[in-house]
């Protein structure tokens, strides 16, 4: 990937069938391997394998009640997020930032847009998410955006090598929720 500046203001945009596979790669990249060490959203000590593959992106991109946002900066895409309409509630997903991108700011501001668009697009009251529960680090950074535990749990699909291979035996997803803010008036 080319490098890109680190200032700017982010465009956002919905993604189209043709970025797949940057989506993909930026995926991977912010959660898998050694790429994604150079970044703090790492999964690579839990997980092995890969994160999704352009089956599953491209599921997204085109389903009906969802949204993928692709993130760019000077025409490079540094970050994306998955938004799923379901019911008065959305699902924030397959969220991620260039690793060497991270903790700048940018990942505040993609789910800001991301809270703002499914508000505004879909009249959502609140925003669900699943987090490996053993994130802590992560989970502390959402809790600080008004995320709240729920302390429901969904086990990990082991054995499913489509959302990656396990390193431990214990994982299981949190339902994270957030109440938005009603329309403007």
């Amino acid at each position: 990937m080319e490098n890109v500046k680190e200032t700017g203001e982010p465009t956002f945009r919905i993604a189209a069938h043709d970025d797949i596979d940057a989506l993909v790669a930026l995926l991977e990249s912010a959660y898998r391997g050694d790429s994604s060490r150079a970044g703090w959203t790492t999964e690579a000590d839990l997980l092995e394998g890969q994160r999704t593959d352009p089956e599953g992106v491209g599921a997204v991109v085109a389903g009906s009640g969802s949204i993928m946002l692709a993130v760019e900066r000077a025409g490079s895409l540094v970050a994306c997020c998955q938004l799923e309409r379901r019911g008065e509630a959305a699902y924030f997903g397959m969220f991620a930032v260039r690793p060497e991108l991270q903790g700048a700011g940018l990942g505040k501001a993609v789910l800001a847009e991301a809270e703002r668009t499914v508000a505004a697009e879909w009249g959502s009251r609140e925003m669900h998410m699943t987090v490996i529960r053993q994130r802590e680090d992560l989970i502390a950074w959402y809790e600080r955006r008004g995320y709240t535990r729920t302390g429901k749990l969904t086990p990990f699909p082991y054995g499913d090598e489509r959302f990656g291979i396990p390193q431990r035996e214990d994982l299981a997803f949190e339902l994270l929720v957030k109440t938005l803010g009603g329309p403007p008036s």
